[in-house]
Formats: structure tokens, sequence, C-alpha cells
């Protein structure tokens, strides 16, 4: 395995929590799906996502905390398209603006190394300040990509209790007594030590749904001492409001990075009105979470 190179970046949680705090704890994502193409009245092609995804960059750099391109509605356009992503990933970054790529990789050995390496790495060409990444092979499996990501401070968000209504099948099961969500929330927890006895967030965040209801508690996640970065999917048209963090994430609250995409996305194409209906949902998450 390659040994990870050192860096003078700041640690990932402490820039998180820094950006957080100047724009308010809000991940804006970037998902030119079909029909918001459609919706912007723009075509489904190569041209279109470029428009789409340009005008989004223009919208949010350095105006929001963190934006998050998934990466399947660029894939979708093949070479052309991982492009047009790797050009917003530039942009963003030259406008120092934080990126979590949602491309939810995972695998093992050699191939998660790959996957690091091409994400996570300082040069990396899809380089983003985290990744998401999936730990059903084994929180173990992804060892490359904590690893990376802790030497050139960067992040990575880890699927613990997603949005989704299948996700608890897995997510909830049990062997042990531990549920599989617990141990990925101890896995974050020991890669996270160090940051914790710091006070700061660490650089292994976790996906956690706004809508998944009474879950943390009744699993006993202690998402608190875990010191990650909650990366929080489901407001907006997945029917969570700001008023849900507080009951699903309590003490862990000032941890939460809530992630919203169509009911921003929705007030396009307007460079004016999407930066808006950030700064609108900036401030109300802001007000939720305290």
């Amino acid at each position: 395995m390659t040994t990870p190179p050192v860096t003078t970046r700041r640690p990932f949680g402490v820039r998180l929590r820094a950006a957080m705090d100047e724009h308010g704890p809000l991940c804006v994502g970037i998902d030119p799906h079909r029909a918001l193409l459609a919706a912007w009245d723009l075509p489904v092609t190569v041209a279109g996502l470029e428009h789409f995804a340009m005008t989004c960059v223009e919208a949010f750099a350095a105006r929001v905390a963190v934006v998050k391109p998934q990466s399947a509605f660029f894939e979708v356009f093949g070479s052309r398209g991982v492009a047009v992503l790797e050009r917003v990933l530039a942009d963003l970054r030259d406008a120092g603006t934080m990126t979590i790529l949602d491309a939810k990789r995972g695998d093992i050995g050699s191939t998660m190394e790959a996957y690091a390496q091409a994400f996570l790495s300082d040069d990396g060409p899809g380089r983003a300040d985290a990744l998401t990444v999936s730990p059903y092979l084994g929180y173990g499996s992804l060892r490359p990509a904590l690893d990376l990501a802790a030497a050139t401070g960067r992040g990575v968000f880890v699927l613990a209790l997603t949005s989704n209504p299948e996700g608890p099948e897995v997510q909830h099961a049990c062997a042990d007594g531990r549920s599989v969500a617990a141990s990925v929330v101890a896995g974050a927890a020991a890669d996270n030590a160090a940051a914790a006895a710091r006070g700061e967030l660490g650089h292994v965040g976790l996906v956690v749904g706004a809508t998944v209801g009474d879950a943390v508690s009744r699993l006993g996640l202690d998402l608190t001492a875990s010191a990650a970065p909650l990366l929080a999917p489901g407001l907006g048209a997945q029917g969570a409001g700001p008023a849900h963090l507080r009951a699903v994430f309590g003490s862990a609250l000032g941890q939460v990075l809530p992630n919203v995409s169509r009911s921003v996305l929705s007030a396009g194409p307007s460079v004016t009105a999407l930066a808006g209906a950030a700064a609108r949902e900036a401030e109300a998450v802001r007000a939720a979470v305290g």
C-alpha cells in the first residue's frame, strides 16, 4: 500500500467548522438530473449539464459552507460529463469553497486505494475536500481512504443511517448485540479520537438522515462522542424540515451539516434566485441548530 503523504493543510474538521461558522451549517447539492434540467429549460446534453452546473457554481461559491456535487448525474454523460464535474470541483476549490463529492465508493484492497487516490490525493483528477463512502464491505475496508484523507487534510463521510426507506434492513441489523450502524459509528469514533481530545471535529464524518426518526437513540448511537461531522440529507423534498434536526440529533446538533438540493435548485436558473434560496436555507438551519 502506498505511504500517505504529509500535508500542511489544516485538518478537515477544523476547516469544516470554520466554513460552517462563517456561512452557516449548510451543504447545498448540485444534482443535475433530468427533471431539473427540464425545469430549467435545458437540454439533456453535456451542454445542458455544463450550463446547469456552472450556474450553480456561480451562485454558491463563497456563499455557502459546502457544495456537494452528485457524481452519478455527471457520470451518466460519460467522459465529457466527468470533465464537467472536474471543472466544478476545480472552480469551487479556486473560490475557497469546500466540496463533498457524493460518489459513495466502497471496495477492498488496491481498488479502494485507487478510489482514494482519485478523489482524496493532492493530485487526484477528481479531488474534493471530502468523499462519501460505503462501509458495507466492512468499515476496515475503507482504510486506504480513511488514512489518505487524514494525511492530506481531507475527509470522508461514511454511510451510517441513511434517509432511504430500504436502509434499515442493513443498518439496523444486529450481530453480537450491536447494530451495523453502531459498528460504523464506533469505527468513526476511533479514527476521530485525537480530534475529539482536542475538542475538534474529526476527518471521518457520518451520513445520518434527517428523516430517521428515533433511530439514533433507539440504536444507542453516541454521535456526540464520535466527534464526527454529520451530513444530514432529507431536508426539503424528502420531507424533513429544520425542526426535525433537533429531534434526530439531540446533543450532537452542533456537529450537523444539513444537506439540501432540490429545494434550492428548483429556484433556478437565475443565479440571484439560487443564491437567495441557499441563503434562506442557511438561516433556517442556523436557527434550528442554534
